[in-house]
């Protein structure tokens, strides 16, 4: 370590370092759930069909899994300082490409937002575990539950942002200022605090995060929340206007489902709390969902009180997927290496949700089978989180560095 290095920075920067984490956060999601009730004029606009604005909708995911994998190998050559700040400068650049004139620049311009934010998606949960390593679920649950805030807001302010800029691109690019204060906050955290040196290598490089069968359950829940959350974001205002709900209720509705995930999300954090198995509350907030969606198929006249109770599950659920990067894993390198994969599997996964939504309505003209989809989808999300969520490591303490854990067994796939 270099000499003079500040090892114990004041608490007034260890709090400025958390602000600006938390404004990164908060720019994670707003420009992917602001498309969701644009469609109808995007596809206007642009001639694109149901099929196409879904792929639209799943080119984000897609690039999430894309860049996944890749992102610890420069971050532990550049820092994860610099790398995030790389995410929010292609995030801006990326917001504003997609609101040029022209098709071409609104696929070009998703792709390079999908891209920022799969660096930052990947690479806070290990900011999170180096900086505050005793309190991983209460910081996860506050970033996690202001990124969940700024993703309603997304939706909720979409057709607001429509109507002050008088077409949807220029409501889409409004949110380039936010991504760009981030950049520049992000830019002084780094002045302020001081950069962490490189982690060691692993003592076992044999030992792969993709043959821990922990990791993998990680990964499936990860995934099916993802599937989950990204269908109903990009269809959810589709699916209420087709019970008769008009657009600019339907886009505030899917505020509200997001929205109401920052109580549940703060609720899923105070049950973890310090615990070491989280199955049963992971199986629980799974189910959730399943309820809303019987709810919206037998009782679509109450589809606010099911937006609500599938509000509840998403953000509870978000928040232990995000979690359980840090709390399966013993060291920071293993926390960025199960979130990558975890993100590129998941994000690759939950891709294929809108896309198929889109195809089904084509296909069928009603919205009933996407909503059995999601309840499918959900239901296997409570199995699977009931083991991701068991209290273990994705690795035996001797494969790398790490303080023990309760019941430290690790799993492998053989």
């Amino acid at each position: 370590m270099a000499a003079g290095t500040d090892t114990h920075p004041s608490t007034r920067s260890v709090m400025f370092g958390l602000v600006a984490l938390l404004l990164v956060a908060a720019c994670l999601r707003p420009a992917v759930t602001a498309i969701g009730p644009l469609l109808d004029e995007i596809g206007a606009d642009t001639g694109l069909g149901s099929t196409a604005l879904g792929v639209l909708g799943a080119v984000p995911l897609l690039c999430f899994a894309a860049v996944s994998p890749w992102i610890h190998r420069p971050a532990v050559r550049f820092g994860a300082q610099r790398m995030v700040l790389v995410a929010m400068l292609v995030l801006t650049a990326g917001i504003l490409l997609r609101s040029l004139p022209g098709a071409a620049w609104l696929w070009v311009g998703t792709i390079a937002i999908g891209a920022g934010i799969g660096i930052g998606n990947v690479l806070l949960p290990a900011i999170v575990k180096r900086d505050h390593p005793t309190r991983i679920s209460t910081v996860t649950g506050v970033y996690s539950s202001v990124t969940t805030g700024a993703a309603g807001l997304g939706s909720g302010l979409a057709v607001p942002f429509l109507a002050l800029t008088g077409n949807w691109r220029g409501a889409l690019a409004l949110w380039a200022v936010v991504s760009l204060l981030a950049a520049a906050v992000w830019t002084v955290r780094g002045r302020v605090l001081p950069t962490p040196p490189p982690a060691p290598a692993a003592a076992t490089p044999g030992a792969s995060m993709w043959r821990s069968a922990t990791a993998w359950q990680v990964t499936a829940f990860m995934g099916l929340q993802s599937t989950t959350f990204y269908l109903l974001v990009t269809w959810l205002p589709s699916i209420e206007m087709g019970l008769g709900v008009d657009r600019a209720t339907a886009g505030w509705h899917l505020s509200v489902y997001q929205v109401v995930g920052i109580v549940a999300g703060l609720g899923a954090t105070a049950l973890m709390g310090r615990r070491s198995d989280q199955s049963l509350l992971t199986a629980v907030a799974a189910s959730i969902l399943v309820v809303a969606m019987i709810g919206l198929l037998l009782a679509p006249n109450l589809v606010l009180l099911w937006v609500l109770v599938a509000g509840m599950s998403s953000g509870a659920t978000f928040i232990i997927a995000v979690s359980l990067f840090g709390l399966r894993t013993r060291t920071i390198a293993q926390t960025a290496q199960l979130s990558g994969m975890a993100q590129c599997i998941g994000y690759l996964l939950a891709a294929s949700g809108p896309v198929v939504a889109g195809a089904i309505f084509d296909v069928t003209g009603t919205w009933t089978a996407v909503l059995a989809l999601v309840a499918v989808c959900a239901a296997g999300q409570a199995v699977v989180g009931a083991f991701a969520g068991r209290a273990r490591y994705t690795h035996d303490e001797t494969s790398d560095e790490g303080s023990g854990h309760p019941g430290s067994r690790a799993d492998r796939v053989s």
